[in-house]
C-alpha cells in the first residue's frame, strides 16, 4: 500500500500559504459584500427627494442624503483637490463654501472635476456672483491616507490632497456643515461624474476566485506531489528489497 510522502518542506509550505490563499479569497468576497450594499444604499438615497440642508441630522447616517441649497458661492476662497483624474488625463475638484440663504448654514460644495494638464499654469474656473438654487448630496470621506499633511493657512484657491471641512471652518472662522457635498447637474456645476466606489463588486469577486483557484491549484499539486513522491519511494524499495535477494552465481 502507498504512503502519502510530500517531504516536510512542501507540507510547510502548503501549511503556510493555503490559508493565507483561502482568507484573500474570503476577504474579497466580503469587500465585494460592502460594495454591493454601498452601491445599493447610495441608488436608494438617490431616489428620495431632497431635504433642506438644516434638517439632516448632524450623526446620523448622512451618506449619499440629497438636499436642496439656494444661496451663493464665496469667490474668495477655493479649494482645488489634487490627484484626480478622469479617462487618463490630469486635473483637480473645485470645491468652494457655499451658503444657503434660508438656513444660514455654509457648506464646502464640490463643483466637479477640472482639467490641468500643465502644473505651472493654475487651473482656470469662474465663480457664479448671482444666487444659485443647486441640489447636491452628502459625501462622506472614507478615510484617507496623506503622506504629508496640507500646509495650513495657505493662499487661496489652495491646492489640497484631502478635505478637511472642520479644520477649513475653524480657519475661516465659521460654523459650517462637517461633511462635503458634492453638486449634481447645475449651471455652476463641472464634470461631476465621480465613481462611487473605486473598484465594483465584480472585480473583487474576479479577485476571490483567483485566489481560490490558486489554493486549489497549490492543493492538487501538493497532493500529486506527495502520491509521486511515494511511488518513487515504493519503487526505489523494491529495487534494493531485489537487488538483496538476487541469487548467488555458482562458481
Amino acid at each position: 500500500m502507498k504512503r502519502f510522502a510530500p517531504g516536510v518542506l512542501p507540507s510547510l509550505l502548503v501549511l503556510v500559504l493555503l490559508p493565507l490563499l483561502i482568507s484573500l479569497g474570503f476577504w474579497q468576497l466580503g469587500r465585494g459584500e460592502e460594495k454591493r450594499v454601498m452601491l445599493a444604499h447610495y441608488a436608494e438615497r438617490r431616489a428620495e427627494q431632497p431635504v433642506q440642508i438644516d434638517q439632516l441630522v448632524i450623526g446620523d447616517d448622512m451618506a449619499y442624503r440629497r438636499v436642496q441649497l439656494r444661496g451663493h458661492f464665496d469667490p474668495e476662497h477655493a479649494l482645488l483637490l489634487d490627484n484626480s483624474t478622469r479617462d487618463g488625463k490630469a486635473g483637480v475638484e473645485l470645491i468652494q463654501p457655499f451658503e444657503d440663504q434660508a438656513s444660514g448654514v455654509w457648506a464646502w460644495v464640490n463643483r466637479g472635476w477640472l482639467p490641468w494638464p500643465d502644473r505651472r499654469v493654475p487651473p482656470v474656473f469662474d465663480t457664479p456672483k448671482q444666487a444659485l438654487s443647486l441640489q447636491a448630496w452628502v459625501y462622506v470621506l472614507p478615510g484617507t491616507f496623506q503622506l504629508q499633511a496640507d500646509a495650513a493657512n495657505a493662499h487661496w484657491p489652495r491646492l489640497v490632497t484631502a478635505v478637511e471641512p472642520a479644520k477649513l471652518w475653524a480657519e475661516l472662522g465659521r460654523d459650517g456643515f462637517p461633511q462635503e457635498l458634492r453638486m449634481e447637474s447645475g449651471l455652476a456645476a463641472y464634470r461631476i461624474d465621480w465613481p462611487i466606489v473605486a473598484m465594483g463588486p465584480e472585480k473583487h469577486l474576479g479577485y476571490a476566485v483567483q485566489w481560490f483557484s490558486m489554493a486549489t491549484a497549490l492543493l492538487g499539486l501538493y497532493l500529486y506531489l506527495g502520491w509521486h513522491q511515494a511511488k518513487n519511494n515504493k519503487k526505489a524499495l523494491e529495487e534494493r528489497h531485489g537487488n538483496g535477494h538476487q541469487p548467488k552465481p555458482h562458481v
